[in-house]
This record gives structure tokens, C-alpha cells and sequence, in this order.
């Protein structure tokens, strides 16, 4: 059975256009002024991915947010700029009603195949240190103007207990927010369902008691490793927050302790919906 998920995202090649393929976007995944800006990603990297046969895998996306999507039909343009033997990099764009929504620069590959024989790691990263998920704290203690927001029926997050005093209107001023997370139907985790994982968590704004939609301004991910069946640890932190915008620092964590996915992103302080 197709996943919730892949059926959102999906793609189909136009025959009368070259390097063009249809979406139709969903609206199962609105949040704040516009549908959530990590499935939108997924979608332009889905249209990207069946454009490079070979290469299945987002090593690198950098995304600029021109205006709102909604729900509805939608077309991605890609043009391969560079074929390589290992890597491939390809430009697309998202537009709806004629307007473009979404400018993207991709380098895909097969991370698999990458990895093949590159067993060293050097890091000084760590994963964020969670309860338990049961000893977490579930997404539905959105406060009520989150609620109506479909996105949150699309996963399961489940919150360190730390970082929810937001939820209750009492913000911890820490600019981190720290999660475990799982797609709604148990689809196991994939190189490009990460790029959703980058921008699912609220704005980290939140932890500040600034609530309110806060429009993505860029976003760059980078996918570093096919990640292991089982929930992801997501952390999401700011160390600036000044003249309006604020960036976020994104790390997506598998079951295997591996670090999978980073990111980071500008955007504009939140603001009221409507």
C-alpha cells in the first residue's frame, strides 16, 4: 500500500514538456499561511530524483521560498546541468498558476553506493540526549490554533519534556527543540522523507514564546546518510534571532545513532495567520 507520504508527494512526467512533472499538492500538510515547507522540498526532490536515473539520493538541495504554496495542481521544472559519473546537479522550480513558488539547486547521487568503502567517521557531533519515546511528550499538546493544522496529522512527534513549556505558555528561552519522530503510518525513513524531517518540527521561535507561522526564507539540506528503520531524533536550535529573521539549525538522527540529515535555514520571525 502506497504510504500517505508518497502519494502526497508524488510525480508524473508531462509528456508535452520536457524535463517538466506534475504534482498535485495535497492539503494534508498546511501549516501557518501556506503548506509546510519540508513536504514541499520532498516534492521538488521527488521531481529532481526521477529526473536522474541512476542517482535516487539528495546529497545536497539549496531552496529559496519565493511565495506560498496552497493546495492544488503545481508543475516542477528541472534541467540537468551536470551528469557526472557519481554525482548529477540539476536545477528546479515549482510553480503554480504561472507563478513561481520555490527556485532549487540539487546534487543527487547514490549514497549507497558512495558510501561503499568509507567506513571512517570523524565527528564531533552527537545525537540529541531523549527519554525514552513513551516518556516524551506527543504532538497533540499543540495549543489549540496548532491543532487545526492538517501537517501535525502527517507524523508522530514526540517532544523532550524540556522544550514543550511553550505548549502551556511557559517558553524555556533555550532556542532548541528536541524530538523523536516517525512518519503517521510507520513509512520507514528514506533519503528523501528526510527532507521533510528538516523543517517538520515548529519553529524553534517557539521556545521563546514567539508563536505564529514563520515563513521559510531559504533552506539548505544536506543528506549524509541512508538512514536505519525506526524513529529518527530531530533537534532543531537557533543562536540568532535579529532584525526580523532567525535562522534554524536542523540534525536528524536514526536508530542506528547515525547523523543522516542536517540543515539550515533563514526565515522570518513568526506572524499572525491570515
Amino acid at each position: 500500500m502506497t504510504s500517505v507520504f508518497d502519494a502526497a508527494t508524488a510525480v508524473t512526467s508531462d509528456d508535452s514538456h520536457q524535463g517538466r512533472w506534475d504534482a498535485d499538492l495535497s492539503d494534508g500538510w498546511l501549516i501557518g499561511g501556506g503548506l509546510n515547507g519540508g513536504y514541499l522540498l520532498a516534492t521538488v526532490g521527488r521531481a529532481v530524483r526521477a529526473a536522474l536515473p541512476g542517482k535516487p539520493d539528495p546529497l545536497a538541495i539549496s531552496a529559496h521560498y519565493l511565495s506560498a504554496s496552497r493546495p492544488g495542481p503545481a508543475e516542477v521544472d528541472v534541467r540537468v546541468l551536470r551528469e557526472g559519473g557519481s554525482v548529477a546537479t540539476a536545477a528546479a522550480e515549482l510553480r503554480q498558476s504561472g507563478a513561481t513558488r520555490i527556485s532549487a539547486l540539487a546534487t543527487y547521487g547514490d549514497l549507497a553506493r558512495l558510501a561503499a568503502g568509507a567506513d571512517d567517521v570523524r565527528t564531533t557531533a552527537s545525537p540529541p540526549d531523549l527519554p525514552p519515546p513513551d516518556d516524551c511528550v506527543p504532538n497533540s499538546v499543540a495549543p489549540v490554533d496548532l491543532e487545526a493544522a492538517s501537517l501535525l496529522q502527517r507524523f508522530d512527534m514526540r517532544f523532550h519534556p524540556d522544550d514543550v513549556g511553550w505548549a502551556v505558555g511557559e517558553p524555556n528561552n533555550s532556542g532548541v527543540m528536541r524530538a523523536w519522530f516517525r512518519l503517521e503510518d510507520d513509512r520507514e525513513p528514506d533519503p528523501l522523507s528526510l527532507l521533510l524531517v528538516l523543517d517538520a518540527l515548529p519553529p524553534v521561535t517557539f521556545t521563546y514564546g514567539a508563536m505564529g507561522w514563520a515563513p521559510t526564507i531559504e533552506l539548505t539540506a544536506h543528506v549524509r546518510a541512508v538512514p536505519a528503520p525506526g524513529w529518527l531524533r530531530v533537534t532543531h536550535a537557533s543562536r540568532n534571532m535579529a532584525g526580523g529573521l532567525f535562522e534554524e539549525d536542523c540534525e536528524v538522527w536514526d536508530s542506528a545513532g547515525r547523523l543522516v540529515a542536517q540543515s539550515r535555514q533563514l526565515a522570518r520571525m513568526p506572524r499572525p495567520v491570515g
